[in-house]
């Protein structure tokens, strides 16, 4: 089968870059012939608050990656359009995260999906982080929904994404659930002693790791302020924050300040590039998500192929990968509840807590890219062949 995917990639960095390019390899090991279709700019400098968007890793092999769409130039819309219409695929399939990215991949795609000279078209399927974003802006909805009436089918990775679609789909439109795969991208986990010493950390001190791009729904504060709570006021644990601040980061400086708690804290808030991820979970002894909001998370399926079990909150799907008490803890949005739930760990005997990482090397397993790929495969199959 021939697919194209719609959306992020290199040379751009992050994680949705990391998501279609790692998808792009497993459809090759299906045995699909594989292109994606990315960015010449994916956002004006208003809309991305972080030092930069793209990185200098090396391009991936396997399949091509060309740069056709400029989110802010319709006239790029129709031309990524006819571009991925003239490769006659069988399959499009394409991400979709942010309602701002509604004109130019609806766009793209309306044009990519028109019917060829024998009557057959491109299906497309979406898959669909977020329909409904966490940092809302007026029109979001009529953005998402342009987007939604451009594709066939549907793939959604937490079961409250699953509800939202529910106001946007037809009939006719399937929505499936599949969780998100592991993100085993980065390397081989790396031993603890090797970690802390690639990273220039105290071995006698125990770590617990906040990773990602730093954005207020993420509830980093929350975190911070769980460090001045009573259970963990007197232990050995030291909080790592590694991601770039996608917010306002003065805020964060100010709270770390009147908590007194800088000498607690290893901040290391540039980008981190993909060869040291490994690195960072593998000092970790526990992996905090402390989001205010949230549907699926990426961080997960990182902790998740290194073994590291997971501190996340109520919110969203975050308990639906996690289980409580068996990969992680699953707790309110309150600094006492996130404290009580890293200090519990802690106070396990060290058998009891090698038990979490197998449990989480074991549930690790499910989440492989095939059945992804299977998923697609199969709505492929249910998609009209022609209009």
């Amino acid at each position: 089968m021939h697919i194209v995917i719609l959306g992020t990639a290199h040379p751009y960095r992050g994680g949705l870059s990391a998501f279609n390019e790692r998808l792009a390899t497993a459809l090759v090991d299906a045995g699909h012939t594989v292109e994606i279709v990315t960015f010449t700019l994916q956002y004006p400098s208003f809309l991305f608050p972080g030092e930069s968007q793209l990185d200098d890793r090396p391009a991936p092999t396997g399949f091509a990656v060309r740069r056709k769409l400029n989110s802010i130039n319709p006239l790029s819309y129709f031309s990524t359009g006819r571009y991925i219409h003239s490769l006659s695929p069988d399959l499009i399939i394409c991400k979709f995260w942010l309602p701002f990215m509604g004109p130019a991949l609806g766009t793209a795609l309306r044009s990519a999906r028109k019917p060829q000279p024998d009557g057959t078209r491109a299906r497309v399927i979406s898959i669909i982080d977020n329909i409904v974003p966490h940092e809302k802006r007026l029109g979001d909805r009529a953005l998402a929904q342009y987007f939604v009436n451009a594709a066939d089918h549907f793939v959604v990775m937490s079961r409250a994404v699953e509800t939202d679609m529910k106001r946007f789909v037809k009939p006719e439109q399937r929505v499936v659930y599949h969780p998100h795969p592991i993100y085993d991208n980065f390397g081989e986990a790396v031993p603890r002693t090797q970690a802390v010493e690639k990273l220039g950390l105290d071995p006698s001190i125990r770590y617990v790791l906040f990773f990602g791009f730093i954005r207020d729904y993420k509830g980093l504060d929350l975190l911070l302020d769980a460090f001045v709570e009573d259970t963990l006021q007197h232990k050995e644990v030291k909080l790592i924050v590694a991601g770039e601040f996608y917010g306002n980061r003065a805020a964060y400086e100010e709270q770390i300040k009147q908590l007194g708690i800088a000498d607690r804290l290893i901040l290391r808030t540039d980008f981190i590039a993909d060869d040291q991820v490994r690195y960072y979970f593998g000092a970790a002894d526990l992996v905090v998500q402390p989001y205010k909001t949230a549907t699926q998370s990426g961080i997960s399926q990182i902790a998740y192929h290194f073994g590291v079990p997971m501190v996340v909150t109520r919110v969203g799907g975050l308990p639906e990968i996690v289980p409580h008490g068996k990969a992680g803890y699953v707790v309110d949005t309150d600094p006492a509840q996130i404290a009580n739930a890293i200090a519990n760990y802690y106070n396990l005997p060290d058998e009891e807590q090698h038990t979490f990482r197998q449990n989480v090397q074991e549930l690790a397993k499910q989440y492989a890219w095939p059945a992804l790929v299977e998923v697609l495969e199969n709505l492929q199959n249910l998609a009209p062949a022609k209009n």
